[in-house]
C-alpha cells in the first residue's frame, strides 16, 4: 500500500510553514516523490482571514491541507487571549469550513495541553480534555471547530516540540547554558519531547496511506518515546551539546514549576499514549534522545 503512494501525484497545502513542524514538513515533502507541497507562511495565508483561506484554496486546489499554524506561546496566551483564540480556535474553524465546501481533507495539529495532566500514566484519545490554561483551552476549542465543520479531518495531538529553529525549550536551554553558570529546570512536570522532524515523518506516513484510500478520520496522539521531566530533558540537551561546545553552565538546579512563576498553569503530565496511531497507521514512536542527538549534530554542522 505505502509503496504505491510513490506513483501518485498528491498536492499538499501546508499552512504555518514558517513554524517548527510546518518548516520540517515542507522540507520533507519537497524530497518525497509523488507529493507536491505548497508551503505558505503567515504573510501568504493568515489563518484568521476567511478571504485568505478561500483565495489560496481556490488557487492551489490541494488534495490535502495540513494546518501547522498556531499561537503556541503558552504564557503569552494568558494575556493575549483574543489573539490566541483567533489563531487556535477561530482560524481552524474557518479553515475546516472552507475545506468542507471544497471536499478537501484536513489534517490539523493540536496539543497535549488540552489535558489537565492529572493522569500520571498518560492520556489516550478517548480521555476527556480539561485544559489547565487559556492556551490549552484555545487548542481544544479549535479541535471542536474542526470536528463540527469538516467530517474528513484528522487531528494529531503532539507534545514538547523541539528543533534547531524557532522558539523552543532546546534552544532556550542552550542560550541560558552559554550565559549562566546555574540553570533551573522543573522536575515536577512529566512529558515526552518530540522533534519537529519526527512529527513531519508521522504526517507523511499518514498522508501516504490516506492517498491510497485509507480513510480513518478522527483524533490521534504522537510523541517521542520515553517519559522525562524538563529537568531530565535539560540534562540530555547539555550532555549532547558538550560534545561540540564548552558551556558556561556548571550545574542544573531542580525546582518546581511554581518556583519559575509561569503565568499559565502547565499539565502535571503531558504524556500521550500513541497506540491508536500504531494500530491504525503502523507508525511507531521514535526515541526522542536519538532525535535530540541528530538535531544537535545538525546545529553544529555535522552530518
Amino acid at each position: 500500500m505505502i509503496a504505491s503512494a510513490y506513483t501518485l501525484s498528491v498536492k499538499v497545502l501546508i499552512i504555518g510553514a514558517a513554524g517548527q513542524v510546518g518548516h520540517a514538513l515542507a522540507e520533507l515533502l519537497e524530497k518525497t516523490p509523488g507529493i507536491e507541497p505548497v508551503a505558505l507562511n503567515r504573510r501568504q495565508l493568515d489563518i484568521t482571514s476567511k478571504d485568505d483561506i478561500r483565495r489560496q484554496l481556490d488557487k492551489h486546489l490541494p488534495d490535502y491541507v495540513v494546518n501547522c499554524a498556531g499561537f503556541n506561546r503558552v504564557d503569552a496566551a494568558e494575556r493575549q487571549v483574543d489573539q490566541a483564540l483567533a489563531v487556535n480556535r477561530d482560524g481552524p474553524g474557518l479553515l475546516a469550513s472552507a475545506c468542507a465546501e471544497l471536499s478537501i481533507p484536513l489534517l490539523h495539529l493540536s496539543s497535549d495541553y488540552v489535558f489537565d495532566g492529572h493522569y500520571a500514566s498518560g492520556y489516550s484519545e478517548d480521555d476527556e480534555p480539561s485544559p489547565p490554561c487559556r492556551f490549552g483551552r484555545s487548542k481544544w476549542e479549535g479541535e471542536e471547530r474542526v470536528r463540527q465543520l469538516q467530517p474528513q479531518h484528522l487531528i494529531l495531538r503532539v507534545s514538547w516540540i523541539f528543533s534547531g529553529r524557532g522558539h523552543n525549550f532546546l534552544l532556550r536551554t542552550l542560550e541560558q547554558a552559554r550565559q549562566d553558570s546555574v540553570l533551573e529546570a522543573a522536575d515536577d512536570r512529566r512529558g515526552c519531547p518530540t522533534s519537529a522532524d519526527d512529527v513531519a515523518r508521522v504526517v507523511l506516513a499518514i498522508l501516504r496511506q490516506l492517498a491510497c484510500g485509507i480513510e480513518v478520520w478522527g483524533t490521534y496522539h504522537y510523541c517521542g518515546a520515553e517519559i522525562t521531566t524538563r529537568y531530565g530533558f535539560s540534562e540530555a540537551i547539555l550532555a549532547a551539546v558538550r560534545q561540540f561546545e564548552e558551556l558556561k553552565v556548571t550545574s542544573i538546579r531542580a525546582v518546581s514549576t511554581a518556583d519559575l512563576h509561569p503565568l499559565a498553569e502547565r499539565p502535571a503530565s503531558s504524556v500521550l499514549k500513541c497506540r491508536k496511531l500504531l494500530s491504525t497507521f503502523g507508525v511507531r514512536q521514535r526515541p526522542w534522545r536519538v532525535e535530540l542527538q541528530r538535531v544537535i549534530r545538525e546545529l553544529y554542522g555535522e552530518s
